[in-house]
């Protein structure tokens, strides 16, 4: 079987793989086993060398690497730049900071010497969407390599150019041929990847569906995961927000990646006091994002990643619609080549609707009524999902409490849009998803945190 790579855009398909067999597939994972026996002897110095090579080599040739995404799954070619150069800024910041994460902790228990050190466990599964081919992979990469972990990478079907651009990258930084590889299977090849006993650790970034049968499958295996699922974020617009601000701020979270973000805003819950103005305010915003060619500078809405993705986009808009949703602006597809979906706002967005429960994918905006604080609150909790949030307010001290107290979500922003850092823990809570990324919180995932006692001399 062969595995494509087809240019959203256009629909031509760019190259063909080869799928590996299972035979291949176990001999790779073992190459991986074997060169993380001398990666985990290496020190915090000599992996932060190739590791500021690796960001240099994606600084370097960002441009090239954005063309790739863009051509690959459609992302705006701006967008696509910008996803390289932070993965580069990963890679740098895990390369100076992981020493100083992964030190020996000192506990005093009243022996000689206790302390908790922090040790690799090994090859580590990392099975990772289309819609951040390079990023997703990187905030994982950076940091479990720099802890002294190797990798074998499960990327979606539909990004292999990526999935072998990014496995070259680090053989071009020098580090050990086999220690980061990818695996060109599709998915009902998974689960002998992570039933082979040299696989000590899974991480997957994807739907539910796919996180709960992963979680089985390593449960069944005793091994660790780390999941980060689906998200359907709820941005708290309040009577006292600054409405032009907000819907500003609104329709550039909608619409990052073209509306493809497990973390993009995708429910605006809105006081009613304030709701005609934001509806009117938000559609002026999204008609302004230009759709069109994504190789183009001034395109903010490329194709969706594939065709089958746009039309069930459209299903969720058409169900919601019938079920007394009014739709402000887009909503229907597009004629011409390519798998478009335009700028949509749906208001009267209401429990039951496909835009109320699941999770939207592309450039389509929900707009829910609420009345205080307290229903606004209990609309954006009542999701399956909690991976993050917003709160659009001019007093902080409310949005803060509201962030911090109220919300179910992984990440809450007061009058910004969730985005991802690598000093901040990434992850999410519900059926979003559990563990965290990033962070001196996400290399620690896949350590074994170590307690050492060294008691006094025995014997005479």
């Amino acid at each position: 079987m062969t595995i494509a790579s087809i240019n959203p855009a256009t629909g031509e398909t760019r190259a063909r793989f080869e799928e590996m067999s299972p035979a291949d597939t176990r001999a790779i994972i073992e190459q991986v086993h074997a060169a993380w026996q001398e990666w985990r002897e290496r020190d915090f110095a000599d992996r932060a060398t190739l590791m500021w090579e690796a960001a240099r080599i994606l600084r370097d040739g960002a441009r090239d690497y954005g063309h790739l995404m863009t051509e690959e799954m459609g992302k705006p070619i701006k967008q696509a730049v910008a996803e390289a150069e932070k993965c580069a800024w990963s890679c740098e910041y895990f390369a100076d900071n992981a020493a100083d994460f992964l030190a020996p902790e000192m506990v005093d228990i009243g022996r000689r010497k206790s302390y908790v050190s922090f040790h690799p466990l090994g090859c580590v599964l990392a099975i990772m969407p289309w819609n951040f081919p390079f990023w997703q992979v990187f905030r994982f990469a950076a940091p479990a390599m720099m802890a002294g972990n190797a990798v074998v990478l499960k990327h979606a079907a539909n990004v292999p150019s990526s999935a072998l651009a990014v496995e070259e990258i680090f053989r071009k930084a020098g580090f050990p041929e086999n220690l980061f590889r990818t695996l060109l299977i599709g998915s009902d090849a998974v689960s002998s990847v992570i039933e082979n006993p040299l696989v000590r650790a899974i991480t997957l970034t994807g739907s539910v569906p796919a996180g709960r049968a992963v979680a089985s499958q390593a449960g069944e295996a005793l091994k660790k995961t780390v999941l980060e699922l689906g998200g359907s974020d709820a941005y708290l617009i309040l009577e006292d927000a600054d409405i032009s601000f907000a819907a500003k701020v609104a329709a550039e979270g909608r619409l990052v990646n073209s509306g493809q973000s497990c973390i993009a805003a995708k429910r605006f819950i809105v006081i009613d006091s304030v709701r005609f103005q934001f509806e009117e305010a938000l559609v002026a915003e999204m008609q302004e994002a230009r759709m069109g060619d994504p190789l183009s500078e001034d395109t903010a809405i490329g194709p969706m990643a594939r065709h089958d993705l746009r039309d069930d986009l459209h299903r969720q808009v058409e169900e919601s619609v019938r079920m007394g949703a009014r739709c402000l602006l887009g909503g229907t597809i597009p004629e011409g080549p390519g798998a478009y979906y335009p700028a949509t706002v749906l208001t009267d967005v209401k429990r039951g609707m496909p835009a109320y429960e699941e999770e939207i994918f592309g450039p389509v905006a929900a707009i829910i009524s609420a009345v205080d604080d307290v229903d606004a609150v209990t609309k954006a909790n009542d999701s399956v999902f909690g991976l993050g949030g917003g709160v659009f307010t001019r007093d902080l001290e409310r949005g803060e409490r509201l962030a911090t107290a109220g919300m179910e979500a992984g990440s809450v922003f007061v009058n910004a849009t969730v985005q991802s850092h690598p000093k901040l823990p990434f992850g999410g809570v519900k059926e979003s998803g559990y563990g965290r990324e990033l962070s001196h919180y996400g290399i620690k995932e896949f350590v074994n945190i170590k307690t050492v006692v060294v008691a006094e001399s025995g014997g005479g």
